[in-house]
């Protein structure tokens, strides 16, 4: 069902056809740009779920079998990141290795990463978001290195993309948050660090973990309304003035006062 559902919407955004959703929009973008790149016209109906795919180019979105594609590359990407995180943490190869055979063999995963979801997106990002925070805090004793500054930064594009999927996203920011208060309360007990090194170790979480993900989940709305400029079902969730902007729309290009 959920195929059907996310499926449909990545055929909205091939055929740019505004639509809303409960959801924010990047998982959707995502799943069309996939789509449309590996040559599905949108023409897909959707209907219902089961509906036979016939001559329509699907792979790019799913990847049954061409697993390297889309949803199932970014779900078979959650293996080498929770080896790398187990690793980074525990120093310890058997633990990393049994992390990764078990994920390997995970049939929930394995599911999920076949079909047309959010669920493996969202996993890359909240996974991405860990291993970046967990790679930064290595970093911990080289400040501002060039390493260090990939990683904080790296851990701001992934909560913004965990948010820009599912709202579920925020437990991960939480997360990183947390961290983040530890590390600054750690930092600000160090006497033998300044005033002013603290303050340059809390500017730089601020412009990297709350300017950057707000700048860039704020542009994923910017990508989705420009690019759904024309009438299709969200029409009627949004304002009059709104409708008039949509090509198509019964209001496109009527005056409606403020």
């Amino acid at each position: 069902w959920d195929e059907t559902h996310f499926g449909k919407m990545g055929s909205y955004y091939i055929n740019r056809t505004f639509f809303f959703d409960v959801h924010p929009p990047l998982g959707k973008m995502l799943i069309g740009l996939a789509g449309y790149l590996s040559g599905y016209d949108g023409t897909f109906p959707f209907q219902k779920p089961g509906d036979r795919y016939e001559q329509h180019n699907y792979m790019g979105m799913r990847g049954v079998r061409l697993c390297r594609l889309f949803c199932a590359f970014l779900g078979s990407c959650l293996v080498p990141f929770a080896y790398l995180t187990v690793l980074e943490l525990s120093k310890s190869l058997p633990a990393a290795l049994l992390t990764a055979f078990i994920l390997i063999f995970d049939t929930g995963c394995i599911t999920l990463s076949q079909y047309i979801l959010l669920d493996p997106i969202l996993m890359f990002f909240l996974m991405g978001a860990v291993l970046s925070m967990v790679k930064c805090n290595s970093c911990a004793d080289r400040p501002f290195s060039a390493s260090w500054w990939f990683w904080l930064s790296l851990t701001g594009v992934n909560l913004a993309g965990a948010m820009g999927v599912k709202f579920v996203g925020l437990f991960v920011v939480l997360l990183v948050g947390l961290n983040t208060i530890y590390d600054l309360w750690d930092l600000l007990g160090n006497l033998t660090l300044s005033l002013v090194m603290f303050g340059k170790h809390l500017l730089a979480r601020v412009l990297c973990l709350i300017v950057l993900p707000l700048a860039l989940y704020t542009a994923m709305f910017a990508v989705h309304f420009t690019v759904l400029n024309k009438s299709g079902p969200g029409d009627g969730f949004f304002s009059s003035a709104f409708q008039s902007q949509l090509i198509g729309n019964n209001l496109h290009n009527v005056s409606i006062p403020e």
